[in-house]
């Protein structure tokens, strides 16, 4: 079953039809929020409001593995997450679209893996953050809807919840980043712990500090706006990614 993560101007999928939510108990604590069943487009899937129904919980605080695991528990075996970045290249102006391939972790202090507590260390393989047939269907499935995306990018996980300086977008930049975002990690690999498929289609919602008209200062205005637009041509795309999972 397909499961799409929300994040931030996505707390609620537009068109999804919802069969009924309910609270999920796991051994980490309290997921984000209910997790929803129901249908878009028809496709049966799940959905969960990564930073809570009323967008409350910042990303260094996210139970991101009561929120796998919750997944996990609930029989999906692949997730789509939805994810708002900061553009650092000339080919991520506000308002494209994004299917990540690649990421590197700058955040620390966060819960990152199942494993420990006694238990034998236990390592997976991360050479690809994700799924190359979950990446494949929404580069399909953005066709099929009409709606352009960039095909490939190197995802930068920051802390957060404060945005980058502009001499931190440049080490990124010099890095290899591509975007900028606060929530791909530890979500990717905590779903590669747990066997689900993981890919990622991000908004860039605005130019990284120092790039484009955030040469001086981010207009976090503008961001909102940007959201409206963008997040409707992302449900299109998710109707798509769910009939061909269905």
């Amino acid at each position: 079953m397909l499961a799409v993560i929300g994040g931030s101007g996505l707390t609620r999928l537009p068109g999804f039809e919802s069969s009924g939510e309910h609270t999920v108990s796991t051994p980490y604590g309290a997921p984000s929020a209910p997790l929803v069943s129901g249908t878009l487009g028809g496709a049966r899937m799940v959905f969960l409001a990564r930073h809570g129904n009323s967008h409350s919980i910042a990303p260094h605080d996210i139970n991101y593995r009561a929120n796998i695991w919750a997944l996990k528990n609930e029989g999906v075996s692949r997730i789509v997450s939805v994810a708002t970045v900061g553009g650092i290249g000339e080919r991520f102006p506000p308002g494209a679209l994004v299917v990540p391939h690649q990421l590197i972790d700058y955040t620390w202090g966060r819960a990152h893996t199942f494993f420990g507590d006694g238990e034998p260390v236990t390592h997976v393989d991360f050479t690809e953050p994700y799924s190359e047939d979950i990446r494949s269907a929404l580069l399909w499935a953005a066709g099929a809807s009409g709606e352009p995306v960039v095909a490939d990018a190197v995802y930068a996980v920051t802390q957060g919840p404060r945005l980058e300086s502009a001499a931190e977008i440049n080490r990124l930049e010099r890095d290899g980043a591509d975007i900028v975002g606060m929530t791909a990690m530890p979500e990717a690999v905590l779903a590669h712990e747990k066997g689900i498929g993981y890919g990622a289609l991000a908004v860039v919602a605005n130019y990284a500090a120092g790039r484009g008209d955030s040469r001086n200062r981010i207009d976090l205005e503008a961001i909102h706006a940007v959201h409206g637009e963008a997040m409707l041509r992302v449900v299109r795309v998710l109707a798509k990614v769910a009939e061909k999972f269905q």
